[in-house]
């Protein structure tokens, strides 16, 4: 039988660089990782990890608590098929961060034009001092761990986007996917991609979904996080 141009062998199937190929996309959802190992790993993973993780969510818990206000900030994020669920944070912003965006960005139209194009701000002026660490080092992302165990999320996936961001995505993948606290995008120069590219990212990763493609995209987290690029 002829190949598929552009194959890649992941999983132990072979994959095409189209998205669109149907009979490519019903091998991929067939794979023995992608539907019960990938689970396997990240609770696994995150048992292991969590006795070395605790102690640091409770110093940073408690640095955010004698900053004053919530120690934590949840969010509704779309999920697998698109279920909306909780996602939980380290607060890293002002109390009513949401309100003070909106009055912030009606009074800045250079950031208001950046926040349309990117949903994010490069000076974000709610950040609080502790965010500025957690947020740099990625620590802020650490509740979701939680998530991971409820099965909301995954270790590595998609940037969850929130239900009113969808209009916005151009994609088909993410609803096909859990989330993630880490993925092609978070270890990208995501400063310099828009709120829409990530599609692409979700694409990528959606075809090469491996245990391989986990393992790197992990070890290069732990890197990002050494670094301090995070945002």
């Amino acid at each position: 039988m002829k190949q598929p141009k552009n194959v890649r062998l992941f999983d132990h199937i072979f994959l095409t660089d189209d998205p669109d190929n149907n009979n490519v996309e019903a091998a991929v959802e067939k794979g023995m990782y992608r539907n019960f190992g990938k689970r396997v790993m990240d609770i696994v993973l995150v048992l292991v990890g969590l006795p070395f993780v605790l102690p640091v969510m409770f110093v940073i818990a408690l640095a955010i608590f004698k900053s004053g206000g919530p120690v934590f900030y949840s969010q509704a994020r779309l999920g697998l098929n698109g279920r909306v669920f909780r996602l939980w944070k380290f607060r890293s912003m002002v109390v009513d961060a949401d309100e003070a965006l909106a009055d912030y960005l009606a009074s800045n139209p250079d950031s208001a034009k950046e926040w349309q194009i990117s949903q994010k701000l490069r000076r974000d002026p709610r950040i609080t001092t502790v965010g500025h660490f957690i947020r740099k080092t990625s620590l802020d992302e650490l509740p979701q761990l939680l998530n991971v165990l409820k099965g909301d999320m995954s270790l590595v996936g998609p940037r969850p986007m929130m239900p009113e961001q969808r209009e916005m995505y151009p994609g088909t993948r993410y609803e096909k996917l859990h989330p993630g606290i880490s993925g092609f995008w978070q270890i990208s120069e995501r400063n310099n991609v828009s709120f829409a590219e990530r599609a692409r990212f979700d694409s990528e990763y959606y075809n090469k979904l491996s245990l391989a493609t986990d393992i790197v995209v992990l070890t290069k987290t732990l890197a990002v996080v050494c670094r301090g690029s995070g945002v």
